[in-house]
C-alpha cells in the first residue's frame, strides 16, 4: 500500500485492508476516510471492517462513498468539508486508486491548517 501526501495534513490511496491499519496508524495517521463505495469490487473489504480495525487502533474512519463512474461533486465536497474540522490529522482519503479522493481533497478547497 503506497501513499501520495498531498499536505502536511492529507494523503491519499488506493485501496486498503483492514490489517493495514496497525502500520497507517505506525505512520502517524490518525483518521481515514473511505471514498470507495461498498460493493464497488469483489476484492475490496467492506468499509465496517475497515472501521473495526481502525477503532482498534484508535483511528478515527469514516465513510464518504464516490461514485467510480461519476467522480465526486459538489455534495460530496461539501460533506468532506463538515467533516474536516472533526477529523484527527493527519487524514488518509482512500479510494480504488487514490484518483476520485485526490479529486475530491481538490474540489473541496481545503487548506493544509
Amino acid at each position: 500500500m503506497q501513499t501520495k501526501k498531498l499536505t502536511e495534513t492529507v494523503s491519499v490511496a488506493g485501496q486498503i485492508d483492514p490489517a493495514d491499519l496497525p502500520k497507517l496508524h505506525a505512520q502517524g495517521f490518525r483518521s481515514v476516510v473511505c471514498n470507495r463505495p461498498d460493493g464497488e469490487g469483489d476484492d475490496q473489504p467492506l468499509f465496517g471492517e475497515i472501521e473495526r480495525a481502525a477503532a482498534n487502533c484508535s483511528v478515527e474512519a469514516r465513510y464518504l462513498p464516490v461514485s467510480g463512474q461519476t467522480g465526486p461533486t459538489g455534495e460530496h465536497a461539501e460533506a468532506l468539508k463538515d467533516m474536516w474540522d472533526e477529523l484527527p490529522k493527519p487524514v488518509l482519503l482512500f479510494c480504488r486508486s487514490g484518483n476520485r479522493s485526490e479529486n475530491l481533497y481538490r474540489m473541496a478547497s481545503l487548506d493544509d491548517a
